[in-house]
């Protein structure tokens, strides 16, 4: 079970350093440069390579074999070839850098499947919904002290692991988790070894990213809770997800909402992002929109 384990450290090790190096790169690309004749729609229609930062989180954007993947990768391929654009450039950063990066012009938008929530609203401006997925847990086989959701947690008083900069940082933050509890780690292989380590009693992630997780270390004696949906002050958080993008980039983002609709509407998405776990109860319902979501709390 040990090797079993170790070889599955090796394949997300390799994810963790794609992010590293990523991150070197960011720092010393140039700056994706202004238009004078139009806006970075009309720059990137005319160059025919868009430049995307993802993050290293599977099954949403990560590097594997050397090549670029994930469902928000993939579904923005799609879209940018819709658009007539079919060079996509990915550059692999850890996920709190990636709206920072963005607005810094390193790259025209993100595609890593990121939450829609009222602060990254705040700083980025978000595509139609892409996805919804309830929150799990990642806890030990069996699950012995039978924590199940964020309020178990609290209750319990357990160690909880999450991702830095994510919304269940952000949510167990919000229901009181007291901050001595709370483990941010840069990457899923470091919140995989503190849940083995016994650092973390459990780990917070959407249960497409966990499912994933186990899928990948069958040695790893965890298992994912069953989904839920956060509420805070009797307000559900909506785990939602889209594409990111530049304030002012409407052009862009509205050519580009253009073509996901459509692939949403023609079922083309689905076939899409079937081989990373995603499935019919993760299509957005008519009633989640991003508006909706930017404004609520």
């Amino acid at each position: 079970m040990a090797d079993s384990i170790r070889r599955s450290f090796i394949r997300l090790g390799a994810a963790t350093a794609a992010t590293v190096l990523g991150a070197a790169l960011v720092t010393s690309c140039s700056k994706v440069p202004d238009n004078e004749q139009g806006g970075t729609l009309q720059r990137i229609q005319d160059a025919g390579t868009v430049k995307v930062g993802i993050a290293g989180e599977v099954p949403y954007g990560y590097t594997e074999g050397g090549e670029v993947t994930g469902e928000a990768p993939e579904v923005a391929k799609a879209v940018f070839s819709a658009m007539g654009i079919d060079n996509v450039d990915a550059t692999q950063v850890e996920f709190s850098q990636l709206i920072p990066a963005l607005n810094a012009g390193q790259y025209d938008m993100v595609a890593a499947g990121m939450a829609i929530l009222p602060q990254r609203c705040e700083n980025a401006q978000f595509s139609a919904v892409d996805y919804v997925t309830p929150t799990a847990l990642l806890v030990p086989a069996g699950n012995p002290q039978q924590v199940n959701n964020f309020e178990d947690v609290l209750a319990k008083g357990v160690p909880l692991a999450v991702l830095s900069g994510t919304v269940e940082e952000s949510v167990a933050q919000s229901m009181g988790i007291p901050d001595n509890l709370i483990q941010p780690y840069q990457g899923q292989p470091e919140m995989l070894q503190a849940l083995l380590d016994g650092r973390a009693y459990a780990g917070a992630l959407t249960d497409i990213s966990l499912r994933r997780m186990v899928a990948d270390n069958p040695g790893a004696p965890l298992e994912v809770t069953d989904g839920f949906v956060p509420v805070i002050d009797g307000e559900e958080q909506i785990q939602a997800g889209g594409f990111v993008f530049r304030k002012g980039d409407d052009e862009l983002v509205d050519e580009f909402n253009t073509h996901l609709n459509e692939l949403h509407g023609s079922g083309e998405w689905l076939s899409i992002v079937e081989p990373f776990g995603f499935t019919e109860d993760n299509v957005p319902p008519e009633d989640v929109s991003t508006a909706q979501l930017c404004a609520a709390g």
